[in-house]
């Protein structure tokens, strides 16, 4: 994932404990923070005053100040916390809980958990909406994404995506977001959050998980995570363009010249 400055993109290495800092423009490494245990996925709060990890395998997230990585607080979180997304005010982060069939919120002034509730099976990638007002959640076990009105904690509605729905990354223009229905088949799907329906869906074989868009809004760019390759979508001809081999099962991927990240 990048800094919130785009001057660094971070790497998370769950098998020794650390964050390797990249430059993303020379690829030559600047930093490595040990003693970060388990990272599985990482976010900094929009203020910038807080960076959490999750732990899938361990069941915690940890919450750190991101000026030295010091750790503040470490939560207990079964069963697999998974990904996880701020409010705009970065009073609480939100994490879903993968094999419990559950979404977390916790305080992050007080750094404890706020409440639990649960939603449609297997969570994995979740967003806030643009107006602050929803949570996204994509349902691996039901092909949906699940639309939660977070502050009155209920579930308002299930929009249909495909098969394994994954992970969604935003479009940049502060209305659409991108799902990764993360099949063998695969497909990627376009979410309109303004009507909560399903606007386009695009044929992307091979497990799509990570996305990201370019900053002309041109191509999208996925991990595929069962083909070990990098798939790559002409947004204006709707196709996939180019296929690209890669190590075993991909999963992040960042360029700078991206779209918004909202």
């Amino acid at each position: 994932m990048p800094t919130p400055d785009d001057k660094s993109l971070i790497v998370a290495c769950a098998a020794s404990n650390q964050l390797v800092f990249f430059d993303p423009l020379t690829g030559q490494e600047q930093k490595r923070v040990r003693d970060i245990s388990d990272p599985y996925h990482l976010g900094f709060s929009p203020n910038r005053k807080w960076f959490v990890a999750t732990s899938l395998r361990l069941d915690r997230v940890d919450i750190y100040d991101p000026a030295d990585f010091r750790l503040i607080a470490r939560l207990p979180a079964p069963k697999a916390p998974s990904h996880l997304a701020f409010d705009d005010a970065s009073q609480f982060v939100f994490v879903t809980l993968q094999d419990s069939n559950e979404v977390m919120a916790i305080s992050l002034p007080t750094q404890k958990i706020a409440w639990v509730m649960p939603v449609a099976a297997t969570p994995a990638g979740i967003v806030m909406s643009p107006d602050n007002r929803y949570l996204l959640v994509a349902s691996m076990g039901e092909g949906v994404v699940e639309v939660i009105e977070w502050r009155a904690r209920r579930s308002v509605r299930k929009v249909a995506t495909a098969t394994a729905a994954h992970n969604l990354q935003p479009k940049g223009d502060g209305r659409h977001f991108y799902v990764s229905n993360r099949s063998i088949d695969g497909s990627i799907s376009l979410l309109d959050t303004q009507t909560m329906s399903v606007v386009e869906k695009y044929d992307v074989p091979g497990g799509p998980d990570d996305m990201m868009v370019r900053a002309d809004g041109k191509e999208l760019w996925a991990t595929a995570r069962f083909a070990r390759k990098v798939q790559v979508v002409d947004l204006v001809s709707k196709q996939l363009k180019l296929s690209i081999p890669v190590g075993s099962s991909p999963h992040g991927v960042f360029f700078l010249n991206h779209a918004g990240l909202r």
